[in-house]
């Protein structure tokens, strides 16, 4: 009944009388939101009761935090843009890490945030908080409703600059103007934002082909842009026509398939070695949609493979990215797909479909590192090396499984196993890094794709951040299996303490209730897991059951990678008397 008044009127034109939330709700029907994240509340209540019959999902968590990694997550596998909603104050103010987690992710993201109403803004009232000023920075914008006439153009507005500049936006609307009378028309998105940009400057496109005509060792970087641009199919046809080795971003294993004969695999922290190696040497890096990030290309495994000599082409739908962290003799501002397609046409035009002997020197670095990674996985661990249940959950999952990942050291050591062959199925935490990230992402990409298999890895710590959704996964009947590596630790900070420390290991011990039982009291199916071998047979039989799992994955909590942030850390030096037993010259004494 509503979309036929929406279309009905869309046709002739007309204004329409409405209330202020059904402008907002009709508007996210024009916008095709299907589900909407958060926590009941009394300030958007008014709007909430037009769902059901709008035929919008209303997804209830259990912390605000988890809405917002949920939309994430939606958003990258989905393409739509997600959106949020919480109570004022509170409500709004518990989003602000995962809003910002978004926002470093470069995630289209709309937050509906109900604000203190009119009469009473600036008293200091119950839940109110200047929710603009503390998203401002952590946000592409902020939008303001300033009258109850203009609901629907400002979350036209916000809609409009989540997806041009890739990033979250702010919908702030006092409580009260949900509610009284108005007459707007409802738009569709086609007369308010444009979804497609071009394909950059031509002289910028035909400089590339000829940089790339006179390279000896170029290398493609493959960013998030080519996924969400669909571009991945033209990136390869540009990697066969002159047989260039493609890498993908940090943990961005999806950005191109890993089966192909020229893929190289991730580079950054516990990226692969084949990548580092082939970066290396590159003097021509055609970085496509991606914002080559500072901690994404830090030297990892003792490697400082991003080339300081190489010369960059760097293509990016944002303006800001070009040349932001690293000089770049090209920068195309354009769709990472059109862009691709207006260098590849050129190159079919200007230069001959190249052979050369790099495919074979691809083929043995990456069969080198393969190797290298399954010695290390076989290498006995108490009760489980955390490497041999990563080979092992890889080898048992689906094709098509999409896979989230936390922070922490076994979620950061999978950047090494994942290996995708199709895109949308790597979601990684990324450069905000924050922990409890993987699990309630796994539930938003679950319901943009319900027919997927859908695992999070996750540590045992970032497991405290974020079992509580359990409940929300069997309350809602959503099927993710979620993988706790659990070595009772906080694996990456006890690293730290291991190297720069003398194993003084304060706060990184985690003591926890037994996981398997909690998932099973919260309605889940709950595995322990003590044997490697066990790991594809529950995987299997959890797959069959399509329900909510908590694999509880016993691992050796000795066996534990390189530091995160080498580059910022130092060995401890102590001046007081007091504290001099812990200054590293003392160690061994």
């Amino acid at each position: 009944m509503v979309k036929q008044q929406y279309a009905e009127n869309k046709q002739v034109g007309n204004k329409m009388k409405m209330t202020p939330s059904e402008a907002i709700v009709e508007t996210l029907i024009a916008e095709n939101v299907k589900e909407v994240f958060g926590i009941v509340g009394s300030a958007f209540m008014d709007m909430l009761d037009l769902f059901p019959t709008a035929g919008i999902r209303f997804l209830p968590v259990r912390h605000e935090q988890s809405a917002a990694h949920m939309a994430d997550a939606y958003t990258r596998v989905s393409g739509v843009a997600g959106v949020v909603i919480g109570q004022n104050g509170p409500g709004i103010t518990n989003m602000v890490t995962s809003v910002a987690a978004a926002n470093q992710a470069h995630t289209p993201m709309v937050v509906i945030s109900p604000s203190a109403g009119t009469p009473t803004i600036g008293w200091d009232g119950f839940q109110e908080a200047d929710q603009v000023s503390i998203f401002q920075s952590i946000t592409k914008e902020t939008v303001r409703v300033t009258h109850k006439s203009r609901v629907a153009d400002c979350l036209r507005t916000a809609f409009r600059i989540a997806y041009a500049e890739r990033g979250p936006v702010l919908y702030d609307i006092p409580r009260d103007l949900f509610y009284g009378e108005l007459e707007d028309q409802i738009l569709s998105p086609r007369q308010y934002r444009v979804d497609k940009r071009g394909n950059g400057d031509p002289a910028a496109i035909s400089d590339a082909v000829a940089l790339l005509q006179q390279a000896e060792n170029p290398v493609i970087l493959s960013g998030r842009g080519v996924v969400d641009a669909d571009g991945v199919d033209v990136v390869s046809k540009i990697a066969e026509h002159l047989t260039i080795p493609v890498a993908v971003s940090y943990m961005h294993n999806d950005a191109f398939p890993a089966n192909h004969p020229l893929a190289v695999g991730p580079i950054g922290y516990m990226g692969s070695k084949a990548a580092m190696y082939t970066l290396q040497e590159a003097d021509v890096v055609l970085a496509i949609g991606t914002r080559l990030s500072v901690f994404g290309t830090l030297p990892c495994y003792d490697i400082d493979y991003f080339p300081k000599q190489a010369k960059i082409i760097q293509v990016d739908i944002n303006p800001r990215n070009i040349a932001r962290t690293h000089p770049v003799e090209i920068g195309i501002i354009g769709d990472a797909k059109s862009s691709a397609e207006a260098i590849y046409e050129q190159l079919q035009k200007s230069i001959p479909k190249r052979k050369d002997g790099r495919l074979t020197a691809v083929s043995k670095r990456k069969q080198d590192w393969e190797e290298e990674l399954i010695d290390l996985a076989m290498v006995e661990g108490e009760p489980i090396n955390p490497r041999r249940a990563l080979l092992e959950l890889t080898k048992a999952l689906p094709e098509n499984t999409i896979i989230s990942t936390d922070i922490g050291n076994v979620s950061s050591t999978a950047n090494a196993y994942l290996k995708f062959t199709q895109t949308r199925r790597h979601i990684a935490a990324l450069t905000f890094g924050n922990t409890g990230f993987a699990y309630p992402a796994a539930l938003g990409a679950q319901l943009a794709e319900p027919s997927a298999p859908v695992v999070a890895i996750i540590g045992d710590g970032a497991w405290g951040m974020s079992l509580h959704e359990v409940s929300t996964a069997v309350e809602q009947n959503i099927p993710v299996i979620a993988c706790v590596f659990n070595n009772k630790s906080w694996a990456a900070e006890k690293k730290n303490q291991v190297d720069y420390y003398d194993n003084r290991f304060i706060g990184s011990d985690i003591e926890a209730p037994d996981f398997t039982e909690v998932a099973k009291s919260m309605g889940a199916l709950g595995y322990t897991i003590e044997q490697p071998e066990a790991i594809a047979e529950v995987v299997h039989d959890v797959l069959q059951q399509r329900k909510p799992a908590v694999l509880n994955i016993m691992v050796d909590g000795t066996q534990l990678a390189p530091p995160f942030r080498k580059d910022a850390l130092k060995m401890p030096t102590r001046l007081l008397d007091k504290y001099k037993h812990l200054d590293y010259e003392t160690w061994g004494k």
